[in-house]
């Protein structure tokens, strides 16, 4: 990452608008592509042409900060919940969400995002590093994400960050503009 450019911190109430203006957008030219059988699943990368584009729905939960909400209540403690985000000259550059849940010492990766400006120099690899430091803080033992399949940028960026695919679910996104998409899950270990 350009360290010159580009400076972390905590979320502050603030950032909210600069966070829910991050274009999260991407054009890809490939998906993974979800078979299911009796047996279990397989991914595999495919190419699509033409280039897929993806604009996200506004999320309308998002915390900046603090405890998530209705998060971990039937375990009777509450997530941890925090935000970090890249901040250049011109502005919010990226930011990650990241959730810790005891009951199973996982962190959730709620929202990860980065500018397109900013993509391929280091800031997502960034905010990951500091969500798997939030981790260890709150002593989880895996670092947990779910991605579409049609997020083949974010899918081969999470790999190359040490995470595995551990699961899917086939119809997470039914009743949405997703439809038709398939929730990947990711796991890597806290080191």
């Amino acid at each position: 990452m350009e360290s010159t450019t580009v400076a972390l911190r905590p979320a502050r109430p603030e950032d909210r608008e600069a966070i829910a203006a991050l274009d999260g957008s991407f054009t890809t030219d490939a998906v993974y592509e979800v078979t299911v059988s009796e047996q279990g699943f397989g991914i595999r990368p495919v190419p699509v042409d033409p280039p897929v584009h993806k604009v996200f729905p506004d999320d309308d939960d998002d915390d900046v900060d603090g405890e998530a909400e209705g998060a971990g209540e039937d375990e009777g403690e509450p997530e941890l919940t925090r935000t970090t985000v890249a901040v250049a000259p011109d502005g919010l550059c990226g930011f990650v969400t990241a959730s810790f849940a005891p009951w199973n010492a996982r962190l959730t990766i709620r929202d990860i995002e980065v500018a397109p400006a900013w993509r391929g120099k280091g800031v997502g690899r960034a905010l990951m590093r500091h969500a798997v430091d939030f981790a260890r803080e709150c002593g989880a033992v895996h670092v947990w994400l779910e991605v579409s399949n049609v997020n083949a940028p974010a899918v081969r960026a999470y790999l190359r960050m040490g995470f595995v695919f551990c699961g899917l679910d086939t119809s997470l996104y039914d009743g949405t503009p997703s439809a038709g998409e398939q929730a990947l899950f990711m796991v890597r270990p806290v080191r």
